[in-house]
């Protein structure tokens, strides 16, 4: 006996990684799983893992919910489960407030969410071992997000994910060398580590850092072909990361770095541990290490007390470093958290016209730099296929948020163009978050 569940999930990579592994334990249970954030109809039950992080996360997800909500009146859907990251904020707000959910589940509780829906819809003939922690990829099948630990102990004081996920706790090498060996045997080619602060990550077991351990274990698997590096921290980066990326042909280069704000007093208010001055210096240094390096990055606009010159030190900053990928958010206060005691000075149309003024700047860089790359050879990871054309990456870019790869399928001969192969191919023609290809002929 098989029943179809549609898991919907909203917000980060992280939360990706933890409806995959609650996929796992329900396709173990004997379920089909789908993962549809389209919010078809014909589901028998419908899981929405939400993000609780900002104002619009919530606002997603309370839609999302409303509207699988009026699926059920139409006897579409017979049962809806909410979990993830709003719960664990506002359980008790949303119990009473949305009575058409049948049931709410905090975060990474699987082995719950599996009994819960083994009772409710009698189906306790069917087996079920919750311990090997299986995976089911909503992801193609190859490439991967691999969570090298959960929580976080930094207390940024806008941020709210302290009190929704606790304390950093990192998951042992061995665990995670084990982990990516069973995704590598499943056709995994790229693993993207993740965590609320990827460099954090091995404090809590063994007492230092040990992100560079942890990737020189995972490079010696074999066909692994890349490792890419999410979420890190810049006070007290660990340059060792930098200095290996120099070596190991496996560690993409890459760095993704959310560095929030340039000015120092908001850093300060921010408490981010680190000014801006030495925030300059790290970016240098980076970029002098590894020049091709590709620097993603985030910036919060319309903090608290954020002046229209400290707005415009942050639009200098964003100008002069020429960021490969920027992503920019307004400020939302968050319940709980430091900031959400001061005064939320900045107007939500002058949030919206700073976001604007920033992102059109980064839109220039982005082009300007994809025009640069006109002419050049490229690794690239086929990701998929797409009406005409094959969709790829090369190793500068991370899925669903940065360049993608376009190769004509009219304009390429090359057998070796399948979902899943790396082949070389040479930008001909770029745009502001895309560059144009042309697969290069086997040699």
């Amino acid at each position: 006996m098989s029943l179809k569940i549609n898991i919907i999930t909203l917000g980060c990579s992280k939360n990706l990684v933890d409806s995959e592994f609650l996929a796992g334990s329900l396709q173990k249970a004997g379920f089909k799983i789908e993962f549809d954030n389209e919010k078809k109809t014909g589901f028998y039950a419908v899981i929405i893992n939400t993000c609780g992080f900002i104002d619009a996360a919530k606002e997603e997800a309370i839609d999302t919910i409303l509207s699988i909500c009026e699926q059920k009146k139409q006897g579409n859907v017979q049962r809806i489960i909410v979990c993830g990251c709003l719960i664990n904020r506002y359980r008790n707000e949303l119990q009473k407030e949305i009575i058409e959910v049948d049931a709410y589940f905090g975060t990474a509780q699987w082995k719950e969410i599996t009994e819960y829906l083994q009772k409710t819809l009698a189906v306790a003939n069917l087996t079920y071992q919750i311990f090997e922690e299986r995976r089911f990829l909503s992801t193609p099948k190859h490439y991967a997000y691999l969570k090298i630990s959960e929580g976080c102990d930094r207390h940024c004081s806008f941020c709210a994910i302290p009190i929704i996920r606790g304390k950093n706790i990192s998951r042992k090498i061995e665990e995670l060398v084990q982990e990516t060996e069973v995704l590598v045997k499943q056709g995994v080619k790229e693993i993207i580590l993740i965590a609320q602060d990827t460099t954090y990550y091995g404090v809590d077991l063994y007492g230092k850092r040990a992100l560079t351990n942890l990737i020189k274990e995972l490079a010696k698997i074999k066909d692994l072909m890349w490792i890419r590096l999410q979420y890190t921290y810049p006070n007290q980066f660990p340059m060792e990361i930098i200095d290996l990326m120099k070596t190991e042909k496996k560690l993409c280069r890459y760095i993704d770095m959310p560095l929030q704000h340039i000015n120092s007093s908001i850093l300060r208010s921010m408490k981010r541990q680190i000014t801006g001055e030495n925030t300059l210096k790290l970016v240098e240094k980076i970029r002098i290490l590894i020049p091709e390096i590709a620097f993603r990055t985030t910036f919060i606009v319309g903090y608290c007390g954020e002046t229209k010159q400290q707005f415009d030190e942050l639009k200098t900053f964003v100008k002069e470093m020429k960021f490969d990928r920027m992503g920019a958010f307004k400020y939302s206060p968050q319940e709980g958290t430091e900031a959400y005691l001061l005064e939320d000075s900045v107007s939500e149309m002058e949030k919206e016209r700073r976001l604007n003024a920033i992102t059109k700047i980064q839109q220039a860089i982005s082009y300007e730099k994809n025009q640069a790359k006109i002419g050049k050879v490229f690794t690239v990871l086929i990701d998929r296929e797409e009406l005409d054309y094959f969709v790829g990456r090369t190793e500068f870019d991370s899925p669903e948020v940065d360049n993608e790869v376009l190769m004509y399928k009219s304009k390429t001969s090359n057998a070796c163009l399948t979902v899943g192969s790396f082949i070389l191919a040479k930008i001909i023609d770029a745009l502001e978050f895309d560059l144009i290809a042309e697969a290069l002929p086997e040699k």
